[in-house]
């Protein structure tokens, strides 16, 4: 298997090749070359399969590189009851008729992120040491990301993690999940804007080729192709689940904001997944949710980019997007490349309204897209508490609210879980009037010690931090 850069860069390089890296060498997003095929005699020999197992067959046809007994051995290390709190991964319950909720929120930092993210680390410590070589991660997060990269990094030979997250937009519990790690190859970053401006450091840093490789510059953000490929399993063991035999079909609901989870599931369907619709639901931060309903992708500045109570999802430019407008437009990198680093570059948007393609969003790629607001969060938390006496998070309340607005009869919904409600307790308080419950391991953790620092949204101040710790 070959990847390729959305941009048109003519180089093809390996899955180990890329693992490493983020961005392209001309700023474009990798690919593969081809979805793998995944026909009704695959899906029913994968049927039933345990996670990690799962996972191997997955991987496999994208990874060619690593031995088949070393990325089996990585797989079952990865997904295991001890990591993830149940031998089942992401257990699916049926919440109300054909509406389920699977649970992605299970491992270390209680969000979907540690799913891909316990993956990419053991990845890279393995493919680390069979080179002799060290990795510096630049990270940018809206809240769980960096703890989840954290999480998985720490402690890891050959690594270190320089992680930027926006100075006070994060919730008190994520801020105390990243800061309070006191391991000395984890930095945290605070910068002095919105998650979007430490995502544009993130990629100016990335474009910067002398810098990123004198320093050994990479990411585990979603414009890595290997977490966005370890996100693809858990929508296979969701069909599984969902479903007693592969002549079903299924839709999914998936909370976005930088379209690097819903992607995922643009994968497995291209793959053969039999999935109906990719519900993209949006906060009140709906650039995503805009350009399925009208064709017009317009990025918001720092000042139109709101501060909600579904923070992860406070982005308005969507870094995962690239890769699905360029299946969009017929995998034309020429065309792609104008669009990002022309029409968006320039205008801050692009408008596909009257390209014929626009119509495929949804007639041929099957998405869908709504949005919520604090007001349905609140109401849907509620809800769910009240007739199921199940407890939701904010972002997973956006997902369920719009899951509802796309149901089709006979078809069954996966609304994917976000994280666990204590991330967002300030929130379950104003809706239910108590705090949702706490995992032991972090009581206190607000008042543990903290280690960050604060640096003006400037990726020059970004990299000469990185350069002063990796001396």
């Amino acid at each position: 298997m070959r990847y390729l850069s959305t941009r048109g860069h003519p180089e093809r390089r390996r899955f180990c090749e890329i693992l490493l890296e983020g961005l392209a060498p001309d700023g474009g997003l990798y690919l593969p070359e081809r979805y793998p095929q995944v026909d009704a005699a695959t899906l029913a020999r994968w049927r039933g399969l345990p996670y990690a197992e799962l996972a191997f067959e997955v991987l496999s046809l994208y990874v060619d590189d690593i031995p088949a007994a070393d990325l089996k051995a990585i797989c079952e290390k990865t997904y295991t009851a001890e990591v993830f709190g149940t031998a089942d991964i992401v257990p699916l319950r049926e919440l109300e008729d054909g509406v389920y909720l699977q649970a992605l929120s299970n491992g270390p930092t209680l969000a979907f992120k540690d799913m891909a993210m316990q993956l990419l680390g053991n990845l890279f410590e393995y493919e680390l040491a069979r080179r002799g070589e060290e990795l510096n991660i630049l990270g940018a997060t809206s809240g769980d990301t960096g703890s989840a990269a954290e999480y998985a990094m720490r402690g890891k030979k050959g690594v270190r993690v320089f992680m930027t997250s926006p100075d006070g937009r994060m919730s008190p519990f994520q801020q105390a999940q990243m800061f309070s790690l006191q391991d000395p190859n984890i930095h945290n970053i605070a910068i002095a804007g919105v998650f979007d401006d430490c995502q544009d450091i993130v990629k100016a840093v990335s474009n910067d080729l002398d810098f990123k490789r004198k320093y050994r510059i990479g990411t585990v953000n979603s414009i890595n192709w290997a977490r966005l490929l370890a996100q693809v399993v858990y929508y296979f063991a969701g069909y599984f689940q969902a479903t007693g035999d592969n002549a079903k079909q299924v839709s999914f609901t998936v909370p976005s904001g930088n379209f690097g989870n819903v992607c995922a599931g643009h994968v497995a369907r291209m793959m053969g997944l039999p999935i109906r619709t990719l519900v993209v639901a949006t906060n009140e931060n709906d650039v995503l949710d805009e350009f399925f309903r009208t064709g017009v992708y317009r990025v918001r500045s720092a000042a139109d980019t709101h501060e909600t109570s579904s923070p992860s999802m406070d982005i308005s430019k969507a870094s995962n997007f690239e890769r699905f407008v360029f299946d969009l437009v017929g995998r034309d990198a020429a065309k792609t490349r104008g669009l990002f680093e022309g029409d968006l570059a320039k205008a801050g948007r692009f408008d596909l309204s009257a390209d014929p393609a626009f119509a495929q969003a949804a007639t041929r790629f099957g998405f869908a897209s709504s949005r919520s607001t604090h007001a349905d969060r609140l109401a849907t938390i509620r809800d769910t508490d009240k007739r199921f006496a199940t407890l939701i998070d904010t972002h997973t309340a956006d997902g369920l609210k719009v899951a509802r607005e796309h149901l089709a009869p006979g078809v069954p919904m996966i609304v994917l879980e976000t994280a666990l409600p204590i991330k967002f307790a300030e929130t379950i308080v104003e809706a239910l009037g108590r705090a949702p419950e706490r995992p032991a391991r972090f009581e206190g953790i607000e008042a543990l010690p903290r280690r960050v620092v604060q640096l003006p949204a400037d990726a020059e101040a970004v990299k000469t931090y990185i350069a002063r710790h990796c001396a």
